[in-house]
């Protein structure tokens, strides 16, 4: 799995150093740095504490965040939601923050007409 990916933009968005998150663990930064880099497995009881420490579920760390109803997407929706999936957290909650200034602009347009 490419959990490494994951745990490091979490920590990333976080602003944890890799000592804070190793210290949670109980390891050394260097130790949790191979995970982060791919260079060593991360165990199973480890995925599950730092699931817990930055409040995600193991399929998130998975990147197993499937929506039942993918398959009724049109091509624009696919698209959409895989750019979505690329981005780091900080930049998905931007894209959130932009969304709903969008939306109270259109429900303010639509209370003027």
């Amino acid at each position: 799995m490419a959990w490494y990916k994951k745990i490091r933009d979490l920590r990333e968005d976080t602003d944890k150093t890799q000592t804070e998150v190793a210290e949670y663990l109980g390891t050394t930064a260097q130790y949790y740095g191979k995970y982060e880099k791919g260079e060593r497995e991360l165990p199973f009881s480890r995925a599950i504490q730092l699931a817990e420490y930055y409040g995600v579920s193991l399929d998130y760390l998975a990147e197993r965040n499937r929506y039942e109803n993918e398959q009724f997407l049109d091509e624009d929706e696919h698209n959409l939601l895989h750019n979505w999936r690329c981005l780091s957290e900080r930049d998905k909650g931007k894209v959130e923050y932009l969304i709903m200034e969008l939306l109270e602009a259109e429900a303010k347009r639509k209370e003027a007409k």
